[in-house]
């Protein structure tokens, strides 16, 4: 068997249509966490109450998981770069309305819960878009490095757009960062008008019932989809700490602010770093993709378990650092083998499925950890969720052989 060729570092890139979408969407993400950072600082400025601000979730994942199978007909009908223009513009117009109710002193908590809503509506229809267009843009043997560079895109938005916000804030006020967020929109449309994309014709003719059906025939049809999709729910339902880091940090590990930032940044950095590192060894080059990715997700639960062990900082933010970097390997190559599996013409509606899983599980899972903390306290909570989401991933190894199998296709 001959070896396989040395690929270039962020091989991606080298396709001019993907590096302008990629460089726009790279500008909107960063507007997009600087936006969602001022919406939460605002809230809780005008009532000062923890559940108001936590209502923001809500208003957030309801309308994205309502309106999902929608979004994913409408990608899988015709011209996606369209319904991606008419998506981000619209989003750019509810950016720019908060910037002007905030301005003119009209805003309340009702006119941002309504426009949240509003806009997560609108990203049901973005997001499949999106995510089913990138495979147009590249080689198939170079989408695991495209899907990864749209990661560490996301992850490096996460890390910096907060902080960033908060200094356009005390600078200017929170009208500054939904101004900011609306121009940002320009950089992803610019970048939608200049590529050299051509839409295929589509079996799919028009929305409709029986096309959302379709799609969700052909994920539950698919053992791997199934496999994958699975996985990240229940990791991100059992498994997830992010939301008990309060409690943490002042009764746990007794670190106060500053040990609360720094909990709340290590696996941001480490999703950062890992999302660099996958981007450039471009892991199609992986021989048994199935494999990693469920050893990463097991690792994952693993991390999530020491971590609630944990009374020391320093080992606290290391396991929090691995478990961004697992999420991270477990994230590219779900999306990578999600695409590659599904033909062009399903693309967008497997990602509205795909999006319920991974909108509900994080949110549903945070009901679970507050429940459990209550019960027995923040330690036990994320301990017995790290063993679920272990035994989860015993038991879809165990039933799974296609996903153990699968391997990704020669160049």
């Amino acid at each position: 068997m001959t070896a396989a060729p040395r690929q270039k570092p962020f091989r991606a890139l080298q396709n001019r249509d993907f590096r302008l979408l990629w460089t726009g969407q790279a500008i909107s993400q960063l507007g997009t966490q600087m936006r969602i950072a001022g919406i939460g600082w605002q809230i809780y400025l005008l009532t000062h109450d923890p559940l108001q601000l936590g209502a923001i979730g809500l208003c957030r994942v309801v309308p994205l998981v309502a309106f999902s199978l929608i979004g994913g007909s409408a990608a899988d009908v015709g011209d996606r770069r369209k319904v991606l223009l008419i998506a981000e513009a619209v989003l750019m117009f509810f950016s720019a309305a908060l910037a002007v109710v905030t301005l003119t002193g009209m805003v309340n908590v009702w006119w941002i819960y309504g426009i949240t809503i509003l806009s997560s509506a609108t990203n049901a229809f973005e997001r499949p878009s999106f995510s089913a267009l990138v495979p147009a843009l590249v080689p198939r043997h170079e989408l695991s490095s495209a899907i990864s560079l749209n990661t560490l895109n996301f992850q490096i938005a996460t890390v910096i757009g907060p902080g960033l916000g908060g200094i356009i804030i005390a600078l200017g006020g929170v009208q500054g960062v939904y101004w900011i967020d609306a121009a940002s929109y320009s950089a992803v449309l610019m970048s939608l008008i200049l590529i050299n994309y051509r839409p295929v014709k589509r079996i799919t003719q028009r929305i409709s019932l029986e096309a959302a059906i379709e799609g969700l025939q052909f994920v539950w049809s698919n053992k791997i989809l199934v496999s994958t999709m699975l996985l990240d729910f229940f990791a991100t339902f059992f498994a997830s700490s992010r939301t008990l880091l309060p409690i943490f940090a002042t009764d746990i590990l007794h670190s106060g602010e500053i040990g609360f930032g720094l909990l709340s940044a290590a696996d941001a950095v480490g999703a950062v770093i890992t999302s660099l590192i996958m981007a450039w060894v471009n892991p199609n080059r992986f021989k048994h993709p199935g494999v990693i990715l469920l050893v990463a997700v097991f690792f994952f639960s693993c991390f999530t378990i020491l971590f609630g062990y944990s009374t020391f900082l320093p080992f606290s933010l290391a396991c929090l650092f691995m478990v961004g970097a697992c999420d991270t390997v477990s994230m590219v190559l779900r999306q990578t083998i999600s695409q590659l599996v599904t033909p062009d013409e399903l693309r967008g509606r497997m990602q509205s499925v795909n999006m319920i899983f991974f909108a509900g599980g994080p949110q549903l899972g945070e009901l679970e950890a507050g429940i459990v903390a209550r019960l027995g306290g923040a330690g036990l909570s994320v301990v017995t969720g790290g063993i679920a989401c272990a035994l989860i991933v015993v038991l879809i190894s165990g039933m799974s052989p296609t996903l153990r199998q699968y391997r990704f296709e020669k160049e």
